[in-house]
């Protein structure tokens, strides 16, 4: 599990096609504090540490499926693309953000942005059916960031980014066109579901 809160920018180093995708990603993470297996948010995807080492700076290898590769972003990453990093959420980790699993459900495209001051408002547009999920005033991760909806008005809705979240995050590269993995909140699946069936 995780908080959608950003500790790191990392930068994809490598790929290799070997079967599955092999994933090369830099990190200022202390390499020696994370074990083979641990779990990742890299774009808010939830990947499996395979390998790591520190040379020539801190980084670690992921195995990541054709089937993960096709509902994802990931599928446009090249050597050099920037990636937001949250590490998995321990017992006693302060809850900043929402709880978010890192199993993206679909891709947003961003379709406008208009800066507003110093913050951003970036517009989005989700699949029609994980639309229904997004509410106002509920949470999203978007490529791993939890975010705060806006407004929201058929299948597009609205998300304004302050200074600080460009800073300490990838959303300062966000260009429109972008394709952003999205994860609902999965309390508004839970209600949605409830409500199907009449509970």
């Amino acid at each position: 599990m995780f908080t959608g809160i950003i500790t790191d920018v990392g930068h994809v180093m490598a790929l290799e096609n070997r079967g599955d995708l092999r994933a090369r990603i830099a990190t200022a993470y202390d390499i020696s504090g994370i074990d083979i297996g641990a779990s990742i948010a890299s774009d808010g995807v939830c990947l499996t540490v395979v390998d790591k080492g520190t040379e020539p700076q801190g980084w670690y290898d992921v195995d990541i499926s054709a089937e993960t590769v096709g509902l994802t972003n990931i599928e446009a990453w090249a050597v050099g693309k920037r990636v937001n990093l949250e590490r998995a959420l321990k017992v006693g980790d302060e809850l900043g953000g929402h709880i978010v699993s890192g199993h993206v459900d679909g891709m947003a495209k961003i379709v406008a942005m208009e800066d507003e001051g110093d913050s951003t408002r970036v517009t989005l547009e989700a699949p029609k059916a994980l639309a229904r999920f997004i509410a106002p005033k509920g949470s999203v991760a978007l490529n791993g960031t939890s975010l705060t909806v806006n407004e929201v008005a058929g299948a597009r809705f609205g998300i304004n980014f302050i200074p600080h979240t460009k800073t300490v995050t990838t959303w300062g590269d966000a260009q429109v066109g972008d394709m952003i993995n999205l994860e609902v909140d999965t309390m508004a699946r839970y209600v949605a579901r409830l409500q199907e069936y009449g509970g």
